[in-house]
C-alpha cells in the first residue's frame, strides 16, 4: 500500500476504476476517457489516492500492478477547494457544523480477483494509517447499490432507513432537486435477511463498524447506481469495532 504521489500513480488508479466502474458496471462521465480507459473527474487532482499493489504480478507496465484504490479528502483541504465531492448529492451541513475533522471517502474499489481475502484488509489497514495519522473524526462518503431501479431496492433501503439512520447532529441529506426517500415499506414488512442479502459488502462492512447512512438516497444515472451517504463516527466506535481503525504500533 501506499499514497500515490505522481501523475502515473493517479492514472493507474483512474485504470482500476475504469476496469470497475465502467467496464463492469456501466458507468460514465463527461471526464471518463474510454480510448485510455481512466475513470476520473476534476476532483481528482485534490484528493489523495491509496492504491494496492501486488508486485506478484508480472505485467510490463507497472500501472497494471495496481488491484485496488480508495481516495480520501480531509477536511481541511475540502475547505481550501471549496466544497466535498459528495455535496453535488448530499447536503453536509449537519456534519460541517460539528467542527471536527472530516475524511470523505470514495472511489473504493478491488478488482475481481482479489475481492473477497485479504485484499480488502489490506485498504482497511493502509485507511487506519491515514485516519490516524491525520487525526480524523469522523469519516464519510457516498456508497452504491449497482442499478437505478429504486423499487427493486425498496427493501434493502427501507432497512438502512429504519435500522441505520444517522443521529440528527451527524445527519446527512440527499439534496432536494435529487431526494430519494428510502422509507419506502414499513419497518414490519421488512424481511431482515433477505434485505441485508442485497446490501453491497462495503455498505455492511461500515455498518458493522458502528455506521450509519444520511436520510434519503441519490439515483446516479451517470454511474447507474443508486447512492446512500455512509457516516461513521470513529469516537462511537465499540472497542472490538475500533480495532479495525486503530493503528498498531507495536513494531
Amino acid at each position: 500500500m501506499r499514497i500515490a504521489q505522481t501523475a502515473e500513480e493517479v492514472e493507474a488508479a483512474q485504470r482500476v476504476r475504469y476496469r470497475v466502474f465502467v467496464e463492469e458496471l456501466g458507468s460514465d462521465g463527461p471526464l471518463v476517457d474510454h480510448q485510455a480507459r481512466l475513470e476520473r473527474d476534476e476532483f481528482d487532482a485534490y484528493f489523495d489516492h491509496l492504491l494496492l499493489y501486488d508486485d506478484a504480478r508480472d505485467d510490463p507496465d507497472p500501472r497494471d500492478r495496481v488491484v485496488g484504490v480508495y481516495r480520501v479528502l480531509p477536511s481541511d483541504r475540502a475547505d481550501r477547494i471549496g466544497r466535498f465531492y459528495s455535496e453535488a448529492e448530499y447536503d453536509l451541513t449537519a456534519l460541517r457544523n460539528t467542527g471536527r475533522k472530516l475524511l470523505e471517502l470514495g472511489r473504493s474499489c478491488l478488482l475481481p480477483d482479489y475481492r473477497g481475502g485479504i485484499a480488502m484488509w489490506h485498504l482497511w489497514n493502509a485507511l487506519a494509517t491515514y485516519v490516524s495519522d491525520n487525526d480524523i473524526e469522523v469519516l464519510f462518503g457516498v456508497a452504491s447499490f449497482h442499478g437505478t431501479d429504486v423499487q427493486a431496492l425498496a427493501e434493502p433501503l427501507a432497512l438502512l432507513h429504519h435500522r441505520h439512520l444517522a443521529p440528527e447532529d451527524l445527519r446527512a441529506r440527499a439534496q432536494p432537486e435529487h431526494f430519494q426517500s428510502m422509507n419506502l415499506m414499513p419497518d414490519d414488512q421488512i424481511d431482515r435477511r433477505r434485505a441485508m442479502r442485497l446490501v453491497p459488502s462495503l455498505i455492511k462492512a461500515y455498518l458493522r463498524m458502528g455506521g450509519f447512512v444520511g436520510e434519503g438516497a441519490f439515483v446516479d444515472y451517470a454511474f447507474n447506481t443508486v447512492d446512500v451517504c455512509l457516516i461513521l463516527d470513529t469516537a462511537q466506535m465499540n472497542q472490538r469495532q475500533s480495532t479495525v481503525y486503530t493503528r498498531e504500533r507495536s513494531r
